[in-house]
């Protein structure tokens, strides 16, 4: 990204894991969809409580306990090269792409977060507290945004 650059969609959106739209009414979604793929949040942290919300569910309902199989799921190979997606979120995240994780530890669940965001937009990086807020919503913790 040069310093002329508009931010990428997801930022814009405040939705950094390029969620599609569907059915689902989202905690923080604008009032305005305006993107016609990708859901639209009022905040980021909101689009970032999403995005973990949608991972956790990936371990609590479909039992997915690695990155490979997480991302498998997230970026499937009809759009993303899925093999090199894992490989480097694995890196980011300093596990191997097999690796049993429990993504209801915190730092377990920022990391991974993160390494999607950078992946998503072009190694953008929302601060910490941000993305520690974000995960904090997702996790029902009591939160200002």
């Amino acid at each position: 990204m040069t310093p002329t650059s508009p931010p990428p969609r997801g930022i814009r959106n405040h939705n950094p894991g390029n969620i599609d739209r569907n059915q689902i009414k989202w905690e923080g979604m604008a009032d305005d969809q305006s993107d016609p793929r990708f859901v639209v949040f009022d905040t980021p942290e909101h689009g970032i409580r999403a995005l973990a919300k949608v991972l956790l569910s990936y371990q609590r309902k479909h039992g997915l306990y690695n990155v490979a199989d997480i991302i498998g799921r997230w970026a499937p190979p009809a759009e993303n090269d899925t093999g090199a997606y894992a490989a480097h979120v694995a890196v980011k995240i300093g596990v191997g792409v097999t690796d049993r994780i429990d993504l209801f530890k915190e730092s377990v669940l920022a990391g991974l977060v993160t390494s999607i965001i950078a992946h998503e937009n072009a190694n953008y990086a929302y601060p910490e507290t941000t993305v520690l807020a974000g995960i904090d919503l997702a996790l029902g913790k009591i939160v200002e945004v």
